[in-house]
């Protein structure tokens, strides 16, 4: 009997930093759609924890660096569609924002393009600009641009900040609210996000190998809520039930705030918890909205273009947020009766 080649089960997917926060969501929704998936990290050692996701085989790790083109041309070979997900928040080492979502991304698109590849779902994000003021937003947008211009039927996905278990954004200022009498509040805290559910972009980017988006588009995904950087730090103290003073911090002071923290961090060797750290990279990026734009509503590029109804906040954030609370999950409010 012929072998139907159609079937996810006969196809390989290469996912490109899929040991991430996002990656291994994305992994565990290919892999239930019945995909082989090859997950191409830098350290293949260290993403053991994804094979309990799948079937006995059906996950294989393999190195691959963006910066090395061999290795990436070795992880998309025999693939029928390829994920790029890597990215950073900050500069560090030999990881540059350019060298990463810049050239990391062209060098991904490229192989692709120099084996007949046509799926690529690549991972941007909401705020990408060639004319930002942000380095990291400006390499979002020259990758996006080399996908383009390598393979035009790649679809890119923009989220605004995604949450989740693992996530950066809700755990890191639940921790600061733990250690810190103080929280400032970059800009006063009048930023407006729009924060998407890990698993909601996973489907997205799922549903895209699976053929079922329009190519060659940018996608912008947010969740069904836009709050403001105060309302989202507040509702991460109210979880908790942490009571922190907040403190408004205009933007010229945060920058010299950012440059001093850089400086401490470079001479203590990069030993400033992740928590601490501000850059003004950072600062340059909360100066404008991360929300949905209304010309991706209109011509059908964000979540309901691709038949995803967005999970709220409240329905997923307190389920991983409780271990910030002084006695964890035993600290519940108790009835007087």
């Amino acid at each position: 009997m012929a072998i139907d080649l159609s079937l996810p089960s006969q196809q390989l997917v290469t996912v490109f930093g899929g040991s991430g926060f996002v990656g291994r969501h994305v992994v565990r929704a290919l892999v239930k759609r019945g995909y082989r998936v090859r997950v191409a990290v830098r350290r293949p050692d260290l993403a053991g924890f994804l094979q309990p996701l799948g079937t006995v085989g059906q996950i294989h790790a393999v190195q691959a660096n963006l910066r090395y083109p061999e290795s990436v041309a070795a992880a998309v070979k025999g693939a029928a569609a390829v994920v790029n997900l890597v990215g950073i928040l900050q500069e560090g080492g030999r990881q540059s924002f350019t060298g990463v979502q810049a050239n990391g991304a062209r060098a991904v698109a490229q192989a692709c393009a120099a084996v007949g590849i046509t799926r690529l779902v690549q991972i941007s994000a909401i705020g990408a600009a060639p004319d930002s003021r942000s380095v990291y937003a400006r390499s979002k947008a020259e990758g996006e641009a080399a996908v383009h211009a390598a393979v035009p039927g790649a679809i890119v996905l923009r989220p605004s900040i995604v949450f989740g278990p693992e996530d950066g954004f809700f755990n890191r200022f639940a921790s600061l609210a733990r250690m810190l009498p103080a929280l400032p509040l970059v800009g006063g805290g009048a930023t407006k996000f729009q924060p998407v559910f890990v698993g909601d972009v996973a489907e997205a980017v799922a549903r895209a190998v699976e053929g079922r988006v329009a190519e060659g588009r940018i996608y912008e995904l947010g969740g069904p809520e836009v709050k403001t950087f105060r309302e989202l730090v507040a509702y991460i103290c109210e979880v908790t039930d942490r009571k922190p003073l907040f403190v408004p911090l205009p933007f010229p002071l945060a920058r010299i705030k950012a440059r001093v923290l850089e400086i401490v961090n470079t001479l203590t060797l990069g030993l400033l918890p992740d928590a601490l750290m501000l850059t003004r990279d950072q600062v340059a990026l909360l100066e404008t909205d991360n929300v949905v734009s209304d010309a991706a509503v209109a011509e059908g590029r964000s979540f309901e273009a691709i038949g995803i109804a967005p999970v709220s906040v409240e329905a997923i954030v307190p389920s991983y947020l409780w271990r910030f609370r002084k006695t964890g999950q035993f600290d519940t409010a108790r009835s007087d009766a």
